[in-house]
């Protein structure tokens, strides 16, 4: 647990911090952030239909209760 705070509390004196290399941090967690949105968006195409079908068996399932 003491790790865990730790962690916390340097991640947030890196989003805080007023140094040079807060321009260089942003740049870095934008470029995260476009890479997890481009993962999602590549699973959606891929998985889209299959969990179209799915759900909607769900319901239909669910429906006839």
């Amino acid at each position: 647990m003491d790790k865990l705070m730790v962690s916390l509390m340097t991640f947030w004196n890196d989003l805080t911090s007023t140094d040079k290399e807060k321009g260089a941090t942003a740049t870095e967690y934008a470029l995260l952030v476009g890479l997890i949105a481009l993962i999602i968006a590549v699973g959606v195409l891929a998985f889209g239909n299959a969990l179209n079908t799915w759900f909607n068996a769900l319901a239909t399932k669910v429906a006839t209760w």
